[in-house]
């Protein structure tokens, strides 16, 4: 007998689940002990059981058989019963375990690589959550349940009684409860290796083999791989929100400080503005003046030099930031650029027509900022160029900077290489001296002190403008260079003034790199003082002073020297723009005494308003109106295809009604839809440029926007087509219109014979007219006017005169002339000594023809005006022919039907197309200077425009004034 005493698991030595279950042997009173663990790897997962005294043991295991007795009667029944139960539960031990194992082993697998992903926290606000992973997850914990489903306890055990099966479907939940909790517990300290448990998992829980389950696993693999990519292409799209954010949270931060501040930190502030506001004045001329004339004095620090001397080096020392693009040997600076340097409490660039702040402590946005700068001054040369006068005007704010306005130029070259225009040193000199002719201008004299200073250009250039040196500052770059190469008593002599004839304010030496590329400026600053701390050259005797050397010292002077000449000067400048102002005004009372200063900006948005009027007037227009319109440009588009293509060619036919259906059919599908949406469009534009000039016939109409308005229509027209659908409607349509073969009252035969009428006399009249040119004057004009006939035109009228014999003979002739016929006229003239070729003879029978069917086409049309109860009573038998009524009847309701749709079209949908259009031509121009200047032009413009750049100048240097006299 025996009896089950408790059942444990537990973990042994090798990181194997163990199950033990204690129990009371039927052979003897001890408690045995019944182990039972998996097989070693390979062997398939059964299990072994050991028995602490080598006693086979048929377990009953399970709380509900605990102190149950097996009677020794029943033994044999029971042990059966046990063995399908130990065959039962190895086989659910074998797919729950490896169900369970699979799942621990792909569920590790994923959370070690989301562990793997970069951090993407930024993205749940701006991301919804995906549910991918978490439907993967809810699968993999279905799985358990799935297999324990699917398996069923043999049908042998049903007799066992239904009460007995559902205590054993009790026992095996609360097992699978337990295996899964001590999987879930002992999952990360599996012996097998990762692949193993996968293969394992996917072969017993899926029931599929390997190789699927590794494809599917590669297929969930490339999908995680195409989410990363989604989410990376996600955070791009959104890093210029990123960047708003960033300059957002400067601001804000720099509000806290100005909040913080002391009465030191005032004057700090006042500074800051003060340079601010002497920029944009010095913006605000560059636009006025661009020639740099008498009208632009403010002082500037103008920084010159040869090419390669390290200027740019200078100013970016100054600036404390590589902020310029660099070449080796190649020509960077190809324009002038402006910098205004600021204190501020970070470190920051900006352009002036941009928003964005380059931070200049970031070592990405200093690379963007030098390509910026870069592409700035590669776009301003144009047609050839080496070098531009465009102005690029950039600002730099950060704690310790030096105010003061710096112009770097493009270095002077004495040798042009082949990819230089042949003008590239002409203009370099032209610009630099137009910079340095400022009388107020501050001269940075850069020379490169490790090359011969016979080899300079810059000095003898520098002393054309200011040969007193009252306004210029030298300044040696390179010396550590020289120290090694050139003669020390040398150096001293240049900085002393005394090699060069040119005179200077102050003479410095400054070290601006070690020749390295991606030294940072404080390494570079670092090196300089490390130089002249040590250098025998800088302290032998003490020629050099102390505060001669460093770009420190050099920035500290050039501000000083900036800031008295500032104050120097500006009231001056601010009352000769004042004269000016005064000057402009009482010219423009003189010529527009009535008329308010506007300037191209306001009047281009005057004229905007007016033209966006004029497209609301186009919906405006009568129904009545518009079928006239499209009647009449349809007409025009179709007339001549329906007489040359249609009705002649039908008329020489035996068949006349079954010629005319075919080539309608034709024409329908083919041609006709699209030249009707052509008429349509020109209708259109027709009545919107007449509606244009309508307006410059009111009385309160401005020439001055005519040319604007005239470019804004053309290129709206230009841009705009008609829908594609449009062409499919029509076709339908027409079609349909066509199959109408019957006229239906008399209102309508007396309409088509009118239009039939019409159509033919004009025909006739363009026939007349090429038979005048052919045939030349009649008698009455050529005696009223003195005229006389060509001898083509008389070699015309003789070939006529045999013609018009053959229609008089045949009323009904065909449209071209026989073999015999031709032969007949030729012979005929040769009798009269006229000598005609056949093909002369045709070209004049075409025109005689065509007029005496149009003469014919006439008739029958009179006869038909009362023919038509005939024609409902007989038809096509009708003694009357009025077959060509009825074809200009079904061309009238194709026109009709036509320019009916069109109308719609135009009114619901065309109209307002042609809105945007317009309104995206107007922002287009309303953004591009160049083309507002060309189409606002005038005397009234032109002084409109100079008198507000004036006020503006001469108000921001009153402002800038006050701002000064209060920092005194």
């Amino acid at each position: 007998m025996l009896r089950i005493y408790q059942n444990t698991y537990r973990r042994t030595a090798r990181k194997a689940v163990v199950y033990s279950t204690k129990v009371v042997c039927c052979n003897h009173s001890t408690l045995c002990n019944i182990t039972m663990q998996p097989r070693r790897k390979g062997a398939g997962g059964q299990w072994e059981q050991h028995h602490s005294r080598n006693h086979e043991h048929y377990l009953l295991a399970g709380n509900q058989a605990r102190g149950w007795t097996i009677p020794p009667h029943s033994r044999g029944y029971g042990m059966f019963v046990v063995r399908i139960l130990k065959g039962a539960l190895k086989l659910r031990y074998l797919v729950l375990g490896g169900a369970i194992g699979g799942g621990v082993s792909l569920s590790k697998k994923y959370e070690d690589w989301k562990e793997g992903l970069p951090d993407m926290k930024w993205l749940e606000d701006a991301l919804p959550q995906s549910e991918r992973w978490s439907q993967f997850s809810r699968n993999l914990i279905e799985v358990g349940s799935v297999v324990k489903n699917a398996i069923d306890i043999d049908p042998r055990l049903k007799q066992l009684g239904e009460d007995k099966l559902s205590e054993w479907r009790s026992w095996f939940d609360n097992r699978l409860d337990d295996a899964l909790e001590a999987a879930d517990y002992q999952g990360n300290q599996i012996v097998e290796t990762k692949e193993d448990i996968k293969s394992k998992a996917t072969v017993a829980a899926l029931g599929i083999p390997v190789d699927e389950s590794r494809k599917k696993y590669e297929k969930l693999q490339s999908q995680v791989e195409t989410l990363q990519t989604e989410i990376m292409n996600v955070q791009i799209k959104y890093q210029k929100e990123l960047e708003k954010m960033e300059k957002e949270n400067r601001e804000l931060r720099q509000q806290y400080l100005i909040m913080k501040t002391n009465k030191k930190t005032t004057a700090k502030r006042i500074k800051k503005s003060l340079i601010d506001m002497y920029s944009e004045v010095l913006d605000e001329l560059s636009g006025y003046d661009t020639g740099y004339t008498m009208a632009d004095h403010l002082p500037r620090v103008v920084v010159v030099g040869d090419q390669s001397s390290g200027k740019t080096s200078v100013l970016e020392s100054i600036a404390k930031a590589r902020i310029f693009p660099r070449g080796s040997g190649e020509m960077m600076t190809r324009a002038p650029v402006k910098v205004t340097l600021a204190e501020g409490p970070y470190h920051v660039a900006q352009f002036r027509d941009t928003d964005r702040e380059y931070d200049l402590t970031k070592e990405s946005d200093l690379a963007d900022l030098r390509r910026e700068v870069e592409f700035r001054m590669r776009a301003s040369v144009r047609g050839g160029k080496t070098v531009s006068n465009e102005v690029i005007s950039m600002t730099v704010k950060g704690p310790g900077l030096q105010r003061m306005v710096l112009v770097d130029l493009p270095g002077i070259i004495s040798t042009m290489t082949v990819d230089m225009a042949s003008d590239t040193k002409d203009s370099i000199h032209q610009m630099t001296k137009h910079y340095m002719s400022n009388p107020n201008a501050i001269i940075l004299c850069i020379q490169d002190g490790s090359v011969d200073a016979e080899r300079s250009n810059v000095t003898d250039l520098v002393m054309q403008c200011d040969p007193l040196g009252r306004r210029t500052i030298f300044v040696l770059t390179k010396v550590d260079l020289a120290e090694e190469l050139a003669d020390p008593e040398r150096i001293r002599k240049i900085l002393s003034g005394k090699l060069f004839p040119m005179k200077a304010l102050g003479y410095y030496a400054v070290v601006t790199g070690r020749g390295r590329k991606d030294d940072s400026i404080e390494a570079i600053r670092q090196y300089e003082e490390d130089f002249f701390k040590n250098s025998k050259l800088f302290h032998r005797r003490g020629v050099i002073m102390p505060h001669q050397v460093t770009s420190r010292n050099l920035s500290l002077a050039v501000s000083d020297r900036f800031w008295k000449m500032v104050r120097e000067t500006i009231e001056q400048q601010a009352d000769a723009f004042k004269a000016t102002r005064f000057n402009l005004e009482t010219e423009w009372k003189n010529n527009f005494p009535r008329l308010r200063e506007s300037g191209r900006d306001e009047l281009f948005d005057k004229a905007k308003g007016e033209i966006l009027d004029e497209v609301v007037t186009l919906s405006q227009i009568s129904a009545k109106k518009w079928d006239d319109a499209l009647t009449t440009k349809l007409w025009e588009k179709l007339s001549n295809y329906v007489f040359e293509n249609i009705y002649l060619p039908a008329a020489q036919s035996d068949s006349f009604n079954t010629m005319v259906d075919i080539k309608l059919r034709q024409w329908a599908e083919q041609a006709l839809p699209a030249k009707s949406v052509e008429a349509g469009w020109e209708a259109l534009q027709q009545e919107f440029i007449s509606l244009m000039e309508r307006a410059k016939k009111a009385h309160d109409h401005d020439d001055v926007f005519d040319q604007l308005k005239a470019a804004v229509v053309d290129e709206a027209i230009r841009r705009h087509s008609w829908e594609d659908k449009a062409i499919d409607m029509l076709r339908v349509i027409q079609l349909n219109t066509l199959e109408d073969r019957f006229v239906h009252d008399k209102t309508e035969w007396d309409q088509a014979v009118k239009f039939l009428e019409n159509s033919v006399n004009a025909k006739l009249m363009q026939t007349e007219e090429t038979l005048a040119q052919m045939f030349g004057p009649g008698p009455w004009t050529r005696f009223a006017q003195w005229k006389s006939l060509t001898a083509d035109q008389q070699k015309r009228r003789s070939v006529k005169g045999e013609l018009d014999k053959i229609l008089k003979n045949d009323s009904k002739h065909l449209p071209s002339l026989s073999y015999d016929e031709l032969t007949t006229v030729r012979k005929n003239l040769q009798r009269d000594n006229v000598e005609v070729d056949t093909d002369y003879i045709r070209q004049t029978w075409f025109p005689v023809y065509r007029k005496h069917f149009l003469q014919q086409a006439l008739q029958r049309a009179k006869d038909c005006r009362k023919a038509y109860y005939l024609y409902t009573q007989q038809g096509s038998e009708c003694e009357v022919s009025c077959s060509d009524v009825v074809l200009f009847w079904r061309i009238q309701q194709v026109i009709k039907v036509t320019g009916n749709a069109l109308r719609q079209q135009v009114i619901n949908r065309e109209a307002r197309r042609l809105d945007k259009e317009i309104k995206a031509v107007l922002d287009e121009f309303s953004e591009d200077e160049e083309r507002k200047a060309q189409l606002l032009t005038g005397k009234r413009v032109q002084l409109a425009e100079e008198l507000i750049k004036v006020r503006q100048i001469q108000e921001k240097l009153e402002e800038f004034i006050n701002s000064l006299n209060q920092e005194k």
